[in-house]
């Protein structure tokens, strides 16, 4: 499998997947993912490169958003003075399920996170989809706390907050690896 950055043209498979991943969570008794993403957001975060896609053949059979910038209100200002990378929009189709392609992506994101020079992978995943906490606990991140107030959104409580990290590392995800090399990160020292 191949993974190489997004496209502008895969903005219509990236809402797809989701659309998946939101129907096969709600039959799980999840709202994650409920709300539609929009289309011009995601294109803009195509265009920065940040987003991935990792295809079987003419098959797209996962995707994965890594980006330096963290979410307003998650981290601390201690957290964010060293360098760390953020995974979000982890998607997997559902035909690929069960085959660790989940896993093997948070490896390739620690990859190239610590190519850039990052010192932390992270991530927030939905405050109460336990399944999902439990899974990047098995992935070997570590729970840092749980963020409930100040939603970027609307000021409501927060929905992704349950924020979890794990150091950036080399690692043998198996994919062929069609990305640009990183950019090394700057940070406060």
């Amino acid at each position: 499998m191949i993974i190489a950055p997004a496209e502008p043209h895969d903005v219509a498979k990236l809402l797809a997947f989701r659309e998946e991943a939101a129907e096969w969570l709600r039959g799980l008794g999840s709202d994650q993912w409920s709300r539609p993403y929009p289309a011009d957001k995601l294109l803009a975060t195509i265009e920065a490169g940040t987003v991935f896609m990792l295809r079987d053949g003419h098959t797209t059979a996962a995707t994965i958003t890594l980006t330096s910038d963290a979410e307003e209100g998650l981290w601390t200002d201690h957290e964010l003075a060293g360098p760390s990378m953020f995974v979000n929009k982890l998607t997997v189709a559902r035909e690929y399920a069960g085959q660790n392609l989940g896993g093997r992506l948070l490896d390739w994101a620690g990859d190239r996170a610590h190519r850039a020079g990052a010192r932390w992978v992270r991530l927030d995943a939905w405050t109460a989809n336990e399944a999902l906490q439990r899974y990047y606990l098995g992935q070997g991140f570590t729970h840092v706390r749980t963020v409930r107030e100040g939603s970027a959104v609307n000021g409501g409580p927060r929905v992704s907050g349950w924020l979890a990290q794990r150091p950036a590392r080399t690692a043998d995800h198996g994919f062929t690896d069609r990305t640009p090399t990183p950019e090394r990160l700057t940070f406060a020292a």
